[in-house]
């Protein structure tokens, strides 16, 4: 998505995943993954069935209860709900209302705040999920174990990288206001020259796509969340 707002440049890897993943590995690293990889946690043998049930449906619950919460966040954009937005249509951050070009800043402290949320309330769902199935089966109990090294070792390169998102959007805002600024023929080569017609039409639509990067960085860090959801759902499956 980032380069096809062309923010960055993508080159097709000649590496794969694991071999990628390796290169931000130290020999460290490498043995406390193994370790947790080769380790199964002890718990109990024996699964009740009748027990076990439940709990995937709660588990999923919630997690559809955060991601509702995050995107109905997201798309709200910050503003009130008199406001008068219509469904669809892309609502700039209130503090950029208040003057016909704030700058790039009022979008960023935006993009900032939407990250913290996303980071707080999924990393908490991600440490619940994980505490729920070690107590499930040997192999879950693996699971988490082998997770929570991941997060250790990669949460702080993922953030490092997801944090430098809301700059490269910046060169996206400055490429609009520009292309606003050179006129109509420029305007007309856009993707929806309707809204370069509107007073602030630029900004709508900068506001539109800032919110579809962030509905997809909400996806990426969601992916550890479903992957555990799903590992515990199919241990299920083995015993109903």
């Amino acid at each position: 998505m980032l380069s096809d707002l062309a923010v960055v440049d993508v080159e097709t890897s000649k590496q794969d995943v694991a071999e990628r993943l390796g290169g931000w590995l130290g020999v460290y690293d490498a043995i406390t993954l193994h370790a947790a990889h080769q380790s199964i946690n002890t718990v109990d043998k024996k699964i009740q069935s009748y027990s076990l049930l439940a709990r995937p449906f709660a588990l999923e619950e919630e997690f559809h209860r955060v991601r509702s919460a995050l995107v109905k966040s997201i798309t709200a954009s910050g503003a009130a709900p008199a406001s008068g937005k219509q469904p669809g249509k892309p609502v700039r951050p209130p503090e950029a209302a208040t003057e016909a070009d704030a700058g790039y800043a009022p979008y960023h402290r935006r993009y900032l705040d939407q990250q913290r949320q996303m980071a707080l309330r999924i990393d908490t769902l991600r440490a619940h999920i994980r505490q729920a199935i070690t107590k499930v089966s040997p192999q879950l109990g693996q699971l988490a174990s082998v997770d929570t090294v991941m997060e250790q070792m990669f949460g702080g390169r993922e953030k490092k990288l997801l944090s430098t998102v809301s700059v490269l959007l910046e060169r996206r805002f400055e490429h609009l206001r520009k292309t606003h600024q050179l006129g109509p023929g420029a305007a007309q080569q856009q993707d929806d020259p309707a809204l370069w017609r509107q007073p602030g039409g630029w900004q709508d639509v900068f506001g539109k796509e800032l919110e579809e990067v962030l509905l997809a960085e909400l996806e990426l860090r969601f992916q550890p969340v479903v992957g555990l959801i799903e590992a515990f759902s199919n241990e299920v499956k083995k015993v109903s």
